[in-house]
């Protein structure tokens, strides 16, 4: 029988950790230098097995870029991301993201306009406002992707 090398042991050991991070999804986050919900809403995701990456963009430029990428002004909020193909704006919640990216809708991505409070990023979740995640579709229309209701 072959002994294993203290370099293949080591190998080994460190596949697990090697598989965590290749299971990570990559996000790219695009906001305002500064803002402490977008902060918070990153956090949040890599809370939950998200890889995001914050690029700061000034104003004029972030509402450009939500525009081209497809989001229509009556859903815009603070931040938006990119992942997979798709466009994420605002404080969505990760279980969101990953049922969206399950499912691969054909769709620009997913909203949750303004900046609900409780929602990822925006205040303690059981003290949250009832808000609603919307599907963006390729033609600029919206549907109700999830429901999140206040709690009693």
């Amino acid at each position: 029988m072959k002994r294993f090398t203290p370099a293949l042991a080591i190998a080994f050991a460190l596949l697990p950790a090697a598989q965590a991070v290749a299971e990570t999804i990559q996000i790219d986050v695009r906001k305002t230098n500064g803002c402490g919900c977008c902060l918070s809403w990153m956090k949040h995701l890599e809370e939950n097995g998200f890889a995001p990456m914050g690029e700061d963009m000034f104003g004029g430029s972030l509402v450009r870029f939500k525009l081209d990428n497809g989001v229509p002004q009556r859903m815009v909020s603070c931040h938006t991301a990119l992942v997979d193909g798709y466009v994420i704006e605002g404080h969505v919640p990760a279980a969101d993201i990953q049922r969206l990216l399950e499912d691969r809708p054909d769709a620009v991505g997913l909203a949750v306009p303004g900046m609900p409070y409780g929602s990822p990023g925006m205040g303690p979740e059981d003290d949250r406002e009832a808000y609603d995640v919307f599907l963006i579709h390729e033609d600029g229309s919206t549907e109700v992707y999830t429901s999140y209701s206040a709690p009693d």
